[in-house]
């Protein structure tokens, strides 16, 4: 089946097409969570999948929408309600999404949400609010630690505020914020991989936030380092920012760099969020997660992802742990300097892998994502080596 872009002008309500002809179903339109896509193959065999698509500027086709058919699952996806970054209101339209396709076609025998980037966010927030809802998850490059993702970023940019000697947080609009870091931060730091000796103090400190000395992390740096400095301009992420928090933050830098660790601590700005904000009560998607989730999830992730660093996979695994629940959470890292990247065949046989430990009770293998030594992560999930991997050069 051709894959296309879908977009909205596109799209003619097309007519219902009853499950009980027995023939393959594709339908598209729009609903109360947006624009809206089903394909159900000939001979379905009950699975159903609901894709939760990342922020990538408009397309919800899912990776896996040709390998679903060919096995005769079904799919469902939704371009969401809006362009903001609202998980909160994501979860409600993949819920709806569901009932829709319960009414267009009929109830699937087991349903798996699939996270992409932000729709990991959505994953695994409707695992933690709507238990029994999906059978199974399967996140990728996702943003498994819900709001903790955020609170990274707002934590670096006052580290790097704190060590490179710039205000980056009281600036009176966004172009004057770009000129103090194009004029006196980057003069001073440096960037990844030419960092000055102050440089290499923020370096250190970011190193820590996203989950330690990972296999590529330094090549897949470059192209998101700014955002760690100054920020968005987006306002859809407004939002989500207003819930970020560096309270609970514990920053870390290596000895010798000429910066203590408690100096640091003490000294660094602490980020609040706003009144009323991160309450489980009020919007509990942009809470702190729980870790309770009562269903398989499989997580893959890249060592290099700089735009939704590995450190989420660590600190959700830290709560499920707490919760009791870290025999449902299977994380497997994938050695490569990207965000999203993956090649086919990993993501395939995670979601064949995912699919066998639900109907079968098969637990798939995973790495140790809470190792000391995270050097040799990746290796079995990793079929082709970067030409930068440091295991390659040995």
């Amino acid at each position: 089946m051709a894959v296309v872009l879908l977009a909205l002008a596109a799209w003619p309500s097309l007519p219902r097409v009853l499950a009980s002809d027995g023939g393959a179903i594709s339908r598209r339109g729009t609903y109360e969570g947006g624009r809206y896509l089903i394909e159900v193959p000939a001979g379905w065999n009950g699975g159903l999948v609901l894709f939760a698509h990342g922020y990538d500027g408009g397309t919800f086709v899912s990776p896996l929408t040709s390998y679903l058919q060919d096995r005769g699952y079904a799919l469902a996806a939704s371009s969401f309600r809006t362009e903001d970054y609202r998980p909160d209101l994501f979860v409600d339209d993949m819920r709806a999404l569901l009932e829709l396709f319960i009414r267009e076609v009929r109830r699937p025998r087991w349903t798996v949400i699939h996270g992409q980037s932000v729709g990991g966010h959505v994953a695994i927030v409707s695992l933690e609010l709507h238990p029994g809802l999906y059978q199974g998850a399967l996140i990728e490059c996702g943003v498994i630690d819900g709001i903790g993702n955020a609170d990274l970023y707002v934590a670096a940019r006052a580290a790097a505020e704190y060590l490179g000697g710039v205000n980056l947080f009281e600036a009176p609009d966004r172009e004057t914020l770009i000129g103090r870091v194009n004029t006196q931060w980057l003069p001073r730091m440096g960037a990844p991989p030419a960092y000055t000796e102050r440089g290499r103090r923020f370096d250190s400190v970011l190193k820590y936030l996203m989950g330690g000395d990972l296999p590529l992390r330094l090549q897949g740096l470059p192209r998101h380092y700014f955002r760690y400095i100054a920020g968005t301009r987006a306002a859809e992420f407004q939002e989500v920012l207003r819930h970020a928090s560096t309270l609970q933050v514990r920053y870390r830098i290596d000895p010798g760099l000429g910066v203590a660790e408690d100096e640091l601590n003490a000294k660094v700005r602490r980020i609040a969020p706003a009144e009323g904000a991160r309450s489980r009560s009020v919007n509990p998607a942009l809470a702190e997660l729980t870790g309770r989730i009562t269903v398989p999830v499989l997580a893959i992730h890249e060592t290099g992802d700089a735009r939704v660093p590995w450190s989420n996979e660590q600190a959700y695994r830290r709560r499920t742990v707490a919760a009791g629940t870290a025999h449902l959470l299977v994380q497997r890292a994938v050695r490569w300097p990207s965000h999203c990247g993956f090649d086919g065949e990993i993501r395939e046989q995670a979601f064949d892998d995912l699919v066998a430990w639900m109907e079968k009770g098969i637990k798939p293998d995973g790495d140790d994502v809470l190792a000391p030594d995270v050097s040799t992560l990746g290796l079995r999930w990793t079929p082709l080596r970067h030409p930068e991997d440091p295991v390659q050069r040995r």
